[in-house]
């Protein structure tokens, strides 16, 4: 057992040996840095190293949540009747599932909303809405439409996420 271990770790020597990467690379002593800093600098740039510990401090973060985008939480408000299917932040995508009103269960409507971009303007979002309608014999139609509902929704989004803004706009002033 101990002489087939000393056989893999001998196979295993040889075989490293055998690598490029670990193969003995000769340098010129003038053109390499005697700072250990500019060395590391060099072969982090070059892809040649990594840092287990980076002590560079970072300020601030670039993460983006959902509850700091009025946009995103405007849209949630304004059809929280509805059951959701989808809501991805990251995506910039909510789609609900069908939903139905008590009084006509034969037609149901299904809404996606697509966020292009997290400014509060009229294009920032792609809103389209679908409607099935189903016969008795359960042969159901879904068309796409973009009616009067869809600029409503639109529109009681924007106006939601202006007032979002305000008022944290509002806080943050007032914090300062």
């Amino acid at each position: 057992m101990r002489l087939i271990k000393i056989l893999l770790l001998l196979q295993l020597i040889i075989s490293l040996n055998s690598c490029g990467p670990l193969a003995y690379k000769k340098t010129d002593q003038r053109k390499v840095s005697w700072d250990p800093e500019e060395r590391v600098a060099k072969n982090l740039e070059e892809g040649r190293g990594f840092r287990l510990f980076d002590n560079e401090k970072k300020i601030g973060t670039t993460y983006e949540f959902a509850s700091s985008n009025e946009l995103w939480r405007a849209t949630l408000d304004t059809i929280d009747f509805m059951p959701l299917t989808t809501a991805n932040y990251s995506g910039g995508i909510i789609v609900t599932d069908w939903y139905s009103d008590n009084q006509n269960l034969s037609e149901n409507i299904k809404i996606t909303v697509r966020f292009l971009t997290n400014e509060i303007r009229s294009d920032a979002l792609d809103l389209k809405i679908f409607y099935k309608s189903c016969d008795s014999s359960n042969k159901c139609k879904i068309i796409e439409n973009d009616g009067n509902l869809s600029k409503e929704l639109k529109k009681e989004i924007l106006k939601k996420a202006t007032i979002y803004q305000q008022q944290a706009k509002a806080k943050k002033d007032k914090k300062d």
